[in-house]
């Protein structure tokens, strides 16, 4: 068969969950989520047509190949990955409907304040980008809750739960309430964060209802093995297991 996505046999990636209809997967950091520019075939989806390159294949470019969303190239974490038409459908559905429900770590500089609350600011894409966003009057309904998980050396360790999937949204909400993930290199401005190794970004949750089970399933990843120095450096500890998040059934 030909394929439409090169396979690459040498991308890393962790399997969460796998099921005939879909999969769980954990995106290391530094890799993308899907070809691009200068990424033609070194993203997780090469990676992926590697194992399952005939049923996502199948998919077709309009289904993204079985792709239900992205993580930005320095960010770790879950990734949702459909294996069927079926699967597919039934998913896009659930997250045009905010069924489904993320949870996010992230490591922030500052303590932010209230020590948990809602963001709730519209953002728009950079015309002429595809890489960046910005706060806009006009742009799109975004809302970002968070609350800190622990506070120390400066920085906290945080949880958040997006309720709108915005481009870079956690990234342009902990930055426009003046407390940057740290790592990053767009949104922070003139703010100075202390160096380290990478992006402090880490999807570690996944629920949706199973489009087979009809079973709401959760899929957890733990704390990233290249960001524990980090946390010890600053006096934090590793999150606790993220509870199962509360959602429609």
């Amino acid at each position: 068969m030909r394929f439409s996505v090169e396979p690459n046999e040498s991308i890393s990636y962790e399997l969460r969950h796998a099921d005939e209809h879909l999969l769980v997967v954990e995106k290391p950091p530094h890799i993308v989520t899907q070809p691009g520019v200068k990424h033609e075939a070194d993203s997780l989806l090469n990676g992926l047509f590697a194992a399952y390159g005939p049923r996502l294949q199948n998919l077709g470019e309009a289904r993204r190949w079985g792709l239900l969303h992205r993580l930005d190239k320095e960010t770790s974490g879950l990734v949702l990955v459909a294996l069927s038409q079926r699967a597919y459908d039934h998913l896009r559905d659930q997250f045009e409907r905010r069924l489904v429900k993320k949870t996010y770590w992230a490591i922030v500089a500052g303590v932010p304040r209230p020590t948990q609350g809602v963001i709730q600011k519209p953002i728009a894409q950079v015309v002429g980008s595809r890489k960046k966003a910005v706060i806009k009057r006009d742009g799109k309904p975004s809302i970002t809750a968070y609350r800190i998980l622990q506070t120390a050396g400066g920085v906290s360790l945080v949880e958040a739960l997006p309720k709108t999937g915005r481009l870079h949204q956690i990234r342009v909400h902990m930055a426009a309430i003046g407390h940057p993930v740290l790592g990053e290199t767009v949104y922070r401005g003139r703010q100075a964060t202390p160096s380290v190794v990478r992006l402090c970004l880490h999807a570690a949750s996944l629920s949706f209802i199973h489009p087979q089970t009809g079973h709401r399933l959760v899929v957890r990843s733990p704390w990233p093995k290249d960001l524990r120095k980090t946390l010890k450096r600053f006096g934090l500890s590793e999150p606790e297991p993220i509870a199962d998040p509360k959602g429609p059934q």
